[in-house]
């Protein structure tokens, strides 16, 4: 294999229009016994355990405290996540769906996930469009707090999957919002940015991002990108 791909879910793969959100807003409310605000609060681009832990830091509670809380949370958001996403109307994102069927068939290409969702919440979305069965690799919010972090643990789990090295531009993040431009690059990776999210071009382009897609409808121009 000569390429590891790993996808953004929300803004880059679907739209939910904020869905989960209320979720984890519930799964925080019921096990803190108290309100807990989203009003101002920037989720993209963030884990969800990063998430919540600075949502409980706005309500005042210490970090090690919502720690020690983490599973609990989990439970009680994956509960809620399931039932909430029976009225979702996702929309896939443009050039989604045939640019997974092309690079799923290309044997040297490892498809994976470079999300800030937890790995059960990422599966609960991507089932609802049933996405899951092309990704074969990942990391996920529930692996660490930062994001900058998940390109290193996507690499080392894919390399024992495989047996295989994957460096630099050999591991490619293809994501919506600065933080995914942002944060493979202590491991020169290859970011692939794209406006389908709640950032627009131009914006994404201050982040300088190797390629830049208003959307990934151009099912050829982005395997070039990709495999270049």
């Amino acid at each position: 294999m000569k390429k590891l791909v790993l996808f953004d879910i929300d803004g880059t793969i679907m739209n939910t229009d904020g869905g989960g959100a209320i979720s984890c807003q519930r799964a925080l409310e019921t096990l803190f016994d108290r309100p807990v605000s989203l009003d101002n609060y920037q989720m993209s681009g963030k884990t969800d355990t990063q998430i919540v832990l600075e949502l409980m830091e706005r309500e005042g509670v210490a970090r090690d405290v919502t720690m020690g809380k983490l599973d609990a949370i989990c439970e009680l958001y994956i509960e809620g996540l399931e039932r909430e996403v029976v009225g979702w109307d996702p929309e896939i994102c443009p050039g989604i769906s045939p640019l997974l069927d092309r690079l799923s068939e290309m044997s040297d290409v490892l498809l994976g996930l470079l999300t800030g969702n937890i790995e059960r919440g990422a599966r609960v979305k991507l089932n609802r469009v049933g996405l899951w069965d092309y990704f074969k690799t990942g990391a996920f919010g529930d692996r660490t707090p930062e994001r900058h972090m998940l390109p290193g643990v996507a690499q080392r789990i894919a390399e024992e999957q495989t047996g295989q090295r994957f460096v630099q531009k050999d591991i490619v993040v293809i994501g919506d919002t600065p933080n995914d431009i942002l944060c493979g690059r202590d491991l020169d990776v290859k970011a692939i940015a794209v406006a389908t999210g709640s950032f627009d071009l131009d914006t994404l382009a201050s982040y300088d991002p190797d390629y830049l897609f208003e959307d990934l409808s151009d099912t050829d121009g982005v395997i070039e990108a990709v495999m270049e």
